[in-house]
């Protein structure tokens, strides 16, 4: 054996005793990785991933499936009257067809499901999360499993994260988390900015904006909106969103107490009750269970108690479920 030839197994013992060394590493910590706890929302770090043009969608039937998934996305209202019972669509919570970066967008929420949500303590489905969405956000009934609706939004959200890492929290996944001020959320302050900032599109009395039958800008309280089960009901939700997308065209031009206080201003207002109220005996009992968070449900508020109605918008299912 030459000397060339034992340098080079020598070389290539120590590359592979590496590679087992690095595969081991990545396997403990595979192992340690608690799945119980969710990923970061938005972690740190640049923002590279791309999803992909809509101009390279398919032409054949898996294509056809994306656009149909992108179509009700941006105008969930198409499904009005069978899984959408208030006048918000996908793409008022998740901007740019839910592609924007830092705006939940769906290319980074695609890869991190199954995943435990505390929300209603099990593991869910991608299904399932959307299914979610049209319970609380669209005040709605949940498309059946094997529905079109329901397959044409998984397929688009498969379409969109090509490319995209499995079970990894990318950056400019969900909204990025604010800090709480010294000042805390003040409703008051936030009627201000709200009628400075938000009442040109959203309406002075949170009704929105139409032109003719289609809805331009969301309602964000009342019977148009989305009910006390949402997730964007939260302050924290809300102020996350509004720092970083709000006012539309013009995001993080808020401050982070502006955009605390128009969040508390906008969510201590009445809305479609929480679905989950129906098969519990009253709203302390619902408020106990299901709002122990940065909210107003069951707060008296201007003389009123915000969620103490029999009032689910225009869902037409039973009180009893």
């Amino acid at each position: 054996m030459n000397q060339r030839t034992s340098h080079l197994l020598i070389a290539g013992t120590l590359a592979s005793a590496l590679s087992l060394s690095l595969a081991a590493v990545a396997q403990d910590d595979a192992t340690e990785r608690d799945y119980q706890v969710p990923l970061p929302e938005a972690p740190e770090g640049e923002i590279t991933f791309q999803p992909p043009h809509e101009r390279d969608i398919p032409d054949n039937q898996y294509g056809e499936m994306v656009r149909k998934g992108r179509d009700l996305f941006v105008n969930t209202q198409a499904l009005r009257g069978e899984y959408v019972f208030n006048d918000q669509n996908c793409a008022n919570c998740h901007l740019d067809a839910g592609r924007l970066a830092n705006s939940a967008p769906m290319w980074a929420s695609f890869g991190v499901y199954p995943a435990y949500r505390g929300k209603n303590d099990k593991v869910n489905t991608l299904a399932e999360r959307i299914q979610g969405c049209f319970t609380y956000s669209m005040n709605g009934k949940p498309p059946e499993y094997g529905s079109e609706p329901l397959v044409a939004m998984q397929t688009y959200l498969h379409w969109m994260a090509t490319g995209a890492p499995i079970n990894e929290s990318m950056p400019g996944r969900g909204y990025p988390k604010l800090e709480e001020t010294e000042q805390g959320a003040d409703r008051e302050r936030g009627a201000e900015v709200y009628a400075q900032q938000c009442a040109v599109c959203h309406g002075e009395e949170g009704q929105g904006q139409k032109v003719g039958e289609r809805q331009v800008f969301p309602p964000l309280w009342g019977d148009g909106a989305y009910n006390w089960g949402a997730g964007m009901h939260r302050v924290n939700t809300a102020a996350n969103f509004i720092k970083a997308n709000m006012p539309l065209g013009k995001p993080y031009s808020l401050s982070d107490q502006q955009a605390w206080d128009v969040a508390a201003f906008i969510n201590s207002h009445e809305r479609p009750q929480d679905p989950r109220r129906r098969t519990l005996e009253s709203v302390d009992e619902t408020d106990e269970i299901f709002h122990n968070h940065h909210g107003f449900y069951g707060d008296e508020i201007d003389g009123r108690r915000l969620g103490d109605h029999a009032d689910f918008g225009e869902n037409p299912t039973p009180l009893d479920g």
